[in-house]
C-alpha cells in the first residue's frame, strides 16, 4: 500500500475507453453487472486505482491508497461471485472511507499530524459490515483536520479541491469523500456529519449525501468529534446508491451502546414510488439570505416537487435559528473533552484553525453546555409538530455555491458581505442538534458551473420518506452535467 502524499507515477494503468465506461456506472448498475459476471471486480478495481493515479495529484481526495489490499479483495470477490457466493450489491464494488473510520492495521489519521502513524487494532463497525458485504477498500479519504471544519483545506495532507473547479473548496469535513465520488475515484464513500459534514460536501460537489437519524448507524470505531452530535452515513452518486449503502451499515451494534434497536426497514422499497399527495414543508427560517443563484435553483426544485403531485407549503420552526448556536456550543465542549490531553501536550501539532476552535472550547462554561443540551428538545419538538401534518421538510443545503479556497467572506450582488462559514453551516447544523435524518441532493449548476443543492429532512427514523422524495425529485430533475475532465 502507498501513501498518496508521496510522488504519484502517472500512467501506471491504462485509462482506455472500456475502463472509463466502468467508472461511469453507479453502484446499482455495477451490482447487476458484477453478479451477472459481465464485468470483473479485478478489472473494475484496476480502473478505479488508475483513476486515483490520474486525478489525485490535483484533488488530494485520498490520504492513503490501499492498492495491494484492494487487488487482493477484488480477486477474492471475483472467485466468490464465480462460485455463486453472491454477498449482495456491494460485492466487488470499490469504495473508500473517510479517514476517521478505523481499519485494522491500516493507518487512520483523522486528517491530523497527531495520529499520522496510528494503526487501529480493530475495524469500525461500519467497515466491518461493508467488508462482510464484499466491498473492496480503495483507501482512506482526506478531510478537514479531525473533522472540525467545512473547507477540507488540510495543512498536513494537502488541500482537497472541488472537482467542478479546482480553485473552490469541496466542503467539509468529508471533502475527500465527496470529491472522490464526483471525480469518479470511488464508487461510493463513507462520511461523517457533526454539523453538516456529509451534506455540505455533497452539496458543494454535486452528489448525494445522506445523514441518517442519530443512532441509526453505529459509531463504534469512528474517531469522534462530538459524541452527542456525530453521525455516520453514505456519500454517493445517486439516491438509490445511498439507500443501498445505508441498508448495509444501519442497525444496532452491541459495541455501541448508543446505537438504536429501531427496526431497519428496506430503504430501497419506495425508490420507484410516486410522491403524489405527499406534503412538503418549506422551512421559513432557512429560506432567507440566499444568493440569487441558490434562490432560483431552490424555487425551481419546489416547482418540480409540485409538478410531481406533492403539496408544497411554508412552515415555521421558531427555535431553529438557535439550533445552530446550540450545535456550536455542544461541539466546542465535547470536542475539547476529546482533545484536552493533546491540547495540553501537543498544541503545536494542530492546524491553526482547529487549534483556535478548540481554544474556544476552553472558554465555554459548563452551564452553557448544559443549557444547550436542554434546549435541543424544544427544537426537536417543534420540528416533530410540523411533521405531524407534513411528510418531509425542505430547505437549501447552503445559501451559496462553493467559495474559492481561502475565502472567508464573499460579496453578493446586493453588496452584502457574507461570512462563508455562517452562510453554509446554518442550513445543516440544526438537524445534527435534533438528530433528524436529512439528505442533500443537487438541484442544478450555477451560471458559473458550480453545484447547488437542497436538503430533505424527515422525522426521526423517517429515512424511507426522505429517500422516496429525493428519488422522485432526482428522476424528474434529470442528469446534471459532470465536472470538467481532470487531466
Amino acid at each position: 500500500d502507498r501513501n498518496t502524499t508521496s510522488l504519484l507515477t502517472p500512467g501506471i494503468y491504462s485509462m482506455s475507453t472500456p475502463f472509463r465506461e466502468l467508472l461511469d456506472f453507479d453502484v446499482a448498475t455495477l451490482a447487476t453487472k458484477l453478479r451477472a459476471r459481465e464485468i470483473s471486480p479485478v478489472e473494475l478495481t484496476e480502473a478505479y486505482l488508475g483513476r486515483i493515479e490520474q486525478t489525485d495529484g490535483q484533488l488530494r481526495a485520498y490520504i492513503t491508497v490501499t492498492d495491494t489490499l484492494a487487488r487482493k479483495a477484488a480477486k477474492k470477490a471475483e472467485a466468490e461471485i464465480a462460485a455463486g457466493k453472491w454477498r449482495g450489491p456491494f460485492h466487488g464494488v470499490p469504495i473508500a472511507l473517510k479517514d476517521l473510520v478505523y481499519t485494522k492495521g491500516i493507518r487512520t489519521t483523522g486528517g491530523s499530524k497527531i495520529l499520522a502513524d496510528f494503526k487501529p487494532d480493530h475495524d469500525a463497525t461500519v467497515w466491518t459490515r461493508l467488508n462482510r458485504a464484499g466491498a473492496v477498500l480503495l483507501g482512506k479519504l482526506n478531510l478537514h483536520e479531525f473533522a472540525y471544519g467545512i473547507t477540507s483545506s488540510n495543512p498536513h495532507y494537502g488541500i482537497v479541491r472541488n472537482p467542478y473547479a479546482l480553485d473552490r473548496i469541496p466542503g467539509g469535513s468529508s471533502g475527500g469523500s465527496a470529491a472522490a465520488i464526483v471525480a469518479r475515484s470511488a464508487a461510493a464513500t463513507i462520511g461523517t456529519d457533526t454539523g453538516g459534514s456529509i451534506r455540505i460536501p455533497a452539496a458543494l460537489c454535486g452528489c448525494v449525501g445522506l445523514k441518517p437519524t442519530w443512532s441509526r448507524v453505529s459509531r463504534y470505531g469512528v474517531l469522534p468529534l462530538a459524541y452527542t452530535l456525530d453521525h455516520v452515513g453514505p456519500i454517493t452518486r445517486t439516491v438509490r446508491d445511498a439507500a443501498m449503502m445505508l441498508q448495509v451499515i444501519a442497525g444496532a451494534d452491541r459495541n455501541d451502546s448508543t446505537s438504536s434497536r429501531e427496526r431497519v426497514p428496506d430503504f430501497s422499497a419506495g425508490l420507484d414510488s410516486e410522491i403524489t399527495g405527499m406534503r412538503v414543508g418549506v422551512i421559513r427560517e432557512l429560506n432567507d439570505g440566499l444568493s440569487d443563484d441558490v434562490a432560483r435553483s431552490f424555487n425551481t426544485a419546489l416547482e418540480t416537487l409540485r409538478s410531481l403531485g406533492a403539496t408544497v407549503d411554508h412552515v415555521s420552526i421558531p427555535s431553529l435559528p438557535m439550533a445552530g448556536v446550540m450545535n456550536g456550543i455542544i461541539t466546542w465542549a465535547e470536542a475539547l473533552e476529546i482533545h484536552e490531553e493533546w491540547m495540553r501536550t501537543r498544541p503545536q501539532d494542530y492546524g491553526d484553525d482547529v487549534r483556535r476552535i478548540l481554544e474556544i472550547g476552553m472558554m465555554t462554561p459548563a452551564t452553557s453546555y448544559i443549557r444547550a443540551q436542554r434546549a435541543r428538545a424544544r427544537t426537536l419538538a417543534e420540528s416533530i409538530a410540523v411533521l405531524s401534518n407534513h411528510d418531509v421538510l425542505v430547505a437549501p443545503a447552503s445559501s451559496i455555491a462553493a467559495p474559492k479556497i481561502g475565502t472567508t467572506h464573499i460579496l453578493e450582488a446586493r453588496e452584502d458581505r457574507v461570512d462563508v462559514v455562517a452562510a453554509i453551516l446554518r442550513f445543516t447544523q440544526p438537524f445534527n442538534t435534533t438528530g433528524q435524518p436529512a439528505i442533500a441532493i443537487p438541484t442544478s449548476l450555477s451560471p458559473d458551473g458550480l453545484p447547488i443543492a437542497m436538503q430533505i429532512v424527515g422525522r426521526p427514523f423517517g429515512e424511507p420518506e426522505i429517500i422516496r422524495v429525493a428519488a422522485s425529485y432526482e428522476r424528474a430533475r434529470g442528469a446534471i452535467a459532470p465536472p470538467p475532465e481532470i487531466a
